[in-house]
């Protein structure tokens, strides 16, 4: 099928449509852009909200009982899980998400798993194209989880609506947060396993925290205009994810206001810059400029040439 062809099926409902448009996106094919022109105008409807945090915060769990309550209100959604890529085939390594397949035959429901493919961040590259496609495609809200990794996941801020930030109790991810950024870009702080023996004392610790902090932008500069809310949650035992979907769609609510149109130019340059980079790496890499590059490279490597020079030398082949 083409690209148009696909849409065309996948905004009907084909959810094997879907499926073969996503891997289209994820392999960044023709057939994928032809779609995406068919699709981006019917996108901007969904809540995109991107849940991230350290490994052992149980960022799954905590997904499948966002499910599991949207579902009871009638409400469908799509998620995409950003796994580590395999170092050989470069496809993801699935984690444990054995809840989430519960719902693998609710036509509502609609779960991939993409590869993070080497990303600098915890997002694929393809993350943002295979948002806008599922946000076409008429789900109302697309949950974003990022590799548990913690350093550069930041970047999910400048892609989501809402970014909703997991902690564990006790187990020493404040100071490490805070020095990772993830509390910075937060909308929502959830401490997780809230069950468990410190959570009360976590949550309070990370309130003041953010209290304290500088009220910096969401990823883009932008000022806050207060402190994240801090939540406990169960995810296991569905504990607390009630007073989470009414926060984030308090943050939904709230960012319909003036900020919105800023908020939508940010994710919008974040992704055109993204493709824009990546275009030209994949041209400096095409056989027809690899011998000019490998020179290049060579003449930095032995000092004969500066990086800036060779930068713009490079630059100006692929002009």
């Amino acid at each position: 099928m083409s690209g148009a062809e696909l849409a065309v099926a996948a905004l009907g409902g084909d959810r094997r449509a879907l499926a073969r448009l996503l891997t289209a996106v994820e392999n960044r094919t023709p057939v994928a852009e032809a779609a995406l022109r068919e699709l981006y105008p019917k996108a901007g409807r969904a809540h995109l909200v991107g849940i991230t945090g350290p490994p052992g915060s149980g960022k799954s769990t905590l997904v499948a009982a966002i499910i599991g309550r949207l579902r009871e209100a009638g409400r469908s959604v799509a998620v995409l899980a950003v796994d580590p890529s395999s170092p050989i085939t470069g496809g993801a390594l699935l984690g444990d998400r054995v809840r989430m397949q519960a719902y693998a035959g609710d036509r509502d429901v609609f779960i991939r798993s993409m590869a993070a493919r080497g990303h600098a961040g915890g997002l694929s590259s393809a993350t943002g194209a295979a948002a806008a496609v599922l946000d076409a495609a008429g789900f109302d809200l697309i949950l974003i989880e990022t590799v548990g990794t913690g350093q550069s996941e930041v970047e999910v801020a400048a892609m989501a609506d809402t970014t909703v930030v997991l902690e564990a109790p006790e187990m020493g991810d404040e100071v490490q947060a805070i020095k990772a950024g993830l509390l910075e870009v937060a909308d929502i702080v959830v401490v997780n396993k809230g069950d468990r023996p410190g959570a009360q004392r976590t949550a309070a610790q990370l309130r003041a925290m953010l209290v304290a902090a500088p009220k910096v932008g969401r990823g883009d500069g932008r000022p806050r205009p207060k402190a994240p809310e801090v939540l406990l949650t169960t995810a296991a035992t569905g504990e607390g994810v009630p007073q989470l979907l009414a926060a984030l769609e308090r943050h939904r609510a709230a960012g319909q206001g003036s900020d919105a149109a800023a908020t939508r130019l940010a994710r919008a340059e974040a992704q055109v810059w993204a493709i824009a980079a990546e275009r030209l790496r994949s041209r400096l890499h095409d056989p027809t400029h690899r011998s000019a590059t490998a020179s290049t490279l060579r003449a930095v490597a032995d000092h004969d040439l500066d990086p800036y020079a060779a930068a713009d030398r490079l630059l100006a082949d692929v002009e």
